[in-house]
């Protein structure tokens, strides 16, 4: 009689292996992440326990950002924190802030990232441009619960990215 010690070096073995390719898929392509806070509501609703599925971004191979993505990225005053915003402009574009009555253009190496849910989001309008060093995902789907299973949409709000024709007249600028 071997005893228990054969299955319970199997079960150990798989448990040991499945938890290995868990953190693995966790830590270079996917995550599921609850909700928290309304900064994007109606699109993220915490009070009804959405879980988000966030793709890892690999800005250096080509995948990298859209306007209007939902993206999760690393608070710029408090790095372990992660903040849910919808990414508004990319570097060289032009944003109008209506809050401040100002345009600005974003810096290379950053974006300008607000929340669904202006009247409570702490993001760009807070914190200024955000370093795309922070970025670390695109939430593509909202996965829990079933009855809100779904892409996540990708949306802009009409008029924030100005184009430099809008910014310079045409008549203006060099033939």
């Amino acid at each position: 009689m071997a005893g228990p010690w054969p299955l319970l070096r199997s079960i150990l073995r798989n448990c040991v292996a499945g938890t290995l390719v868990a953190v693995t898929i966790n830590d270079r392509y996917a995550s599921l992440i609850p909700v928290r806070g309304s900064s994007m509501l109606p699109t993220l609703e915490p009070q009804l326990g959405d879980r988000m599925l966030v793709n890892r971004l690999y800005l250096d191979t080509g995948h990298g950002l859209s306007r209007g993505d939902v993206v999760v990225f690393r608070s710029p005053t408090e790095h372990r924190s992660l903040l849910v915003k919808r990414l508004i402009a990319l570097p060289g574009d032009w944003i109008q802030v209506p809050a401040a009555q100002e345009i600005r253009q974003i810096p290379e190496g950053h974006c300008w990232v607000e929340g669904d849910n202006p009247e409570i989001s702490l993001d760009s309008r807070s914190y200024g441009p955000i370093p795309l060093g922070l970025m670390q995902g695109r939430v593509s789907h909202i996965v829990w619960p079933p009855n809100r299973i779904g892409r996540v949409e990708r949306k802009m709000p009409e008029g924030r990215v100005l184009s430099v024709f809008i910014l310079f007249p045409v008549h203006l600028l060099p033939t």
